[in-house]
Formats: C-alpha cells, structure tokens, sequence
C-alpha cells in the first residue's frame, strides 16, 4: 500500500508542477528591444562578441540563458560588468532577453555530432 501512495503522490506532483520550459517562456520580439545594450559586447544578434573573451548568445539554450542571468543578478556567478546589467532586469526581462538569443542562428551545438568511434 506504501509503494502505491507513494507512485501516487509521485505522479500527482509531476503533473501538477508546471514544466521548466514554460517557467522559461519569454518574448523574443520584446527580447529584441531589450537586448540592445548587451549588443556592445555580444553583437546585435549574440553572434558577433566584440572579442574572443565574450560569450557567444545566439542559439543558446532559454533555460540555460535564464539560469546564467539570475546568476549574475543575484551575485551566485560573479562579473561586475554583466552583475549591474542583470541586477537592474526583472524576471519577464530575462526569460524576454533569453527567448530572443535562444531563436537567434548561432554556431552552438551539441555533442550528438561527435562520431562515436
């Protein structure tokens, strides 16, 4: 009976939470408006940094984009540049700023195109 109250609650938790993707939702219209002073050091479209030592944005996974920015917002990731750019961004701002870098062609990928030899 335990292990059957305890696959219940499981699954009833599971599908009342709201998934991370949507937690991570934004506008990349508005995402667009609001990237502009993060232009100056990324690129207009997160692909052109203005050197080596900025990263690449275009194409980058939203929650991870969401992730990096509440980071430097609450000081968890540390870079003064980018900690008084996100301190001053609410929530809709970030998940705005990362739906517009994430639809953004960029040269990022993933492991998958590794030949497994």
């Amino acid at each position: 009976m335990t292990l059957i109250r305890t696959t219940a609650l499981f699954v009833l938790a599971a599908l009342s939470a709201p998934s991370f993707a949507a937690s991570v939702a934004g506008d990349a219209v508005a995402g667009k408006e609001k990237s502009k002073p993060c232009a100056a050091c990324h690129g207009a479209t997160g692909n052109e940094p203005l050197d080596n030592t900025y990263p690449l944005l275009a194409g980058q996974h939203a929650d991870y984009l969401v992730q990096a920015l509440n980071a430097y917002k609450s000081g968890k990731r540390q870079n003064a540049i980018m900690a008084g750019f996100a301190g001053a961004l609410s929530d809709q701002d970030i998940k705005d700023l990362a739906a517009f870098y994430a639809s953004q062609e960029g040269t990022l990928h993933d492991l998958s195109e590794i030949d497994a030899r």
